[in-house]
């Protein structure tokens, strides 16, 4: 039974890392409507989608505790922000040409991920977790002082991701019931942003169906992958996990070079082979870790 749940999370974080790797793909396919609009439809039809699986998967007195929590539901509010944020960063990126921008951002979330852990939780970095995030620190700021440029996409989706995954932490919710609240208080910015904005795009009549179909898949695009993931975390390691979040940005790295026809600058590249060298060193410590802790539960037992 051990194995199967393991090899069942496995596949569902595949899944998942599969699913955000490709997402450009879907962006890319609705580049004529704007990311403030594309933003609108994923809070919108997120929420029916989600509120649909928390009703039927009879998780509603979840919602009601969780609603007379007024500290969490705070901290959700400020979450729903970050996740929102960063959805339109990454739209954007994705409709302006920067997916490698992109990729880069979501190479750098676990380092990031990692000295936040240090800097707020005030955990304890070993040696060479210290040395990844200074390489990577170190990448950045080559750019900046060699080139003038500062990654500024890439850090906005690290950062905005990473904070949003320390804040999710602390209220330690499901994910399809947190994301329900978060896109909940969304919900009525998103409506009445619709009533208000004006564009070719914004009224369904006007559209062909194919449009109005990928605008209405914004909510599967949005819950899927995020329940694969969700699925996974309870399943596996958090080192696998780990490791196999670099499904995603290595894809979006790919197609931006084959299909969406995006060049590597030489600063992008020096920046990207600080970031690797530091994620090498990290996967190498999680494994470490993980077998000092295998080893550990076989001398238990």
């Amino acid at each position: 039974m051990p194995e199967t749940e393991a090899r069942n999370g496995t596949l569902y974080a595949i899944s998942a890392y599969l699913m955000w790797g490709f997402a450009p793909l879907y962006f890319k396919a609705i580049a004529s409507v704007a990311p403030d609009e594309i933003l609108m439809h994923r809070v919108i039809w997120s929420f029916f989608l989600v509120i649909a699986l928390v009703w039927f998967g009879g998780r509603m007195g979840e919602v009601r505790a969780l609603l007379r929590q007024p500290k969490k539901v705070a901290l959700l509010a400020l979450t729903a922000v970050l996740v929102g944020a960063n959805w339109l960063i990454f739209i954007w990126a994705v409709a302006n040409d920067h997916v490698l921008d992109a990729s880069l951002g979501y190479f750098i979330n676990p380092l990031f991920s990692v000295a936040l852990g240090m800097l707020v939780l005030g955990e304890r970095l070993g040696r060479l977790q210290m040395l990844a995030v200074g390489i990577a620190t170190l990448g950045v700021l080559v750019q900046l002082i060699q080139y003038g440029s500062v990654p500024w996409i890439s850090l906005a989706l690290a950062g905005s991701f990473g904070i949003y995954g320390l804040l999710r932490k602390q209220v330690n919710l499901q994910a399809s019931t947190g994301l329900l609240v978060e896109t909940a208080i969304l919900l009525p910015l998103a409506l009445a942003y619709w009533a208000w904005i004006d564009s070719p795009t914004a009224n369904f009549a006007n559209n062909p169906l194919s449009l109005n179909l990928l605008l209405l898949a914004a909510g599967v695009v949005t819950t899927l992958p995020l329940l694969a993931f969700s699925a996974a975390a309870i399943r596996i390691p958090l080192y696998l996990l780990g490791m196999l979040q670099y499904i995603g940005p290595s894809i979006m790295f790919v197609m931006a070079l084959t299909l969406f026809g995006e060049s590597l600058s030489g600063p992008q590249l020096l920046t990207f082979g600080f970031i690797w060298s530091a994620l090498v060193l990290l996967s190498f410590d999680g494994i470490k870790k993980a077998r000092r802790k295998r080893r550990a539960l076989k001398h238990a037992v």
